[in-house]
């Protein structure tokens, strides 16, 4: 497989902890002007549907310059579930301005997804502000 495939990574432990690519720190070493995104897992409706009380975070790690998703960790109840579409975004090379057209199902965790989109600076949601 070659180094840049990002491989997704899930603990399975109460709540599970669901990561893949890069961290902040990692994607700043390795050059990258990042820009992070973090919400609460219980910000979506479908998350807190899951159980009563939901704890946990969601964040996403995205390359400023190109808006490209270089990482994304979910930590909660199901957050295995959540992964896949990090990774798809991630091979397939889909900005976030992009990927905020693909909405999830209501009520879902998978809402977690709007809520990070929207949480990341407005230039990269809609490339025809930026300078």
């Amino acid at each position: 497989m070659p180094p840049d495939v990002p491989v997704p990574q899930v603990v399975f432990t109460g709540p599970q902890v669901a990561s893949v690519g890069m961290t902040a720190a990692r994607a700043r070493e390795a050059g990258h002007d990042v820009v992070t995104s973090e919400v609460p897992f219980d910000a979506a409706t479908g998350a807190a549907l899951l159980r009563d009380h939901v704890r946990g975070r969601a964040g996403l790690v995205v390359d400023r310059g190109d808006g490209l998703l270089l990482g994304a960790t979910f930590v909660g109840p199901e957050a295995g579930e959540l992964l896949h579409a990090a990774t798809v975004a991630m091979v397939g090379r889909t900005p976030v301005h992009l990927l905020r057209h693909a909405v999830p199902s209501f009520p879902t965790a998978s809402e977690l997804w709007l809520r990070l989109l929207e949480d990341l600076p407005r230039e990269l949601r809609h490339p025809a502000l930026r300078g």
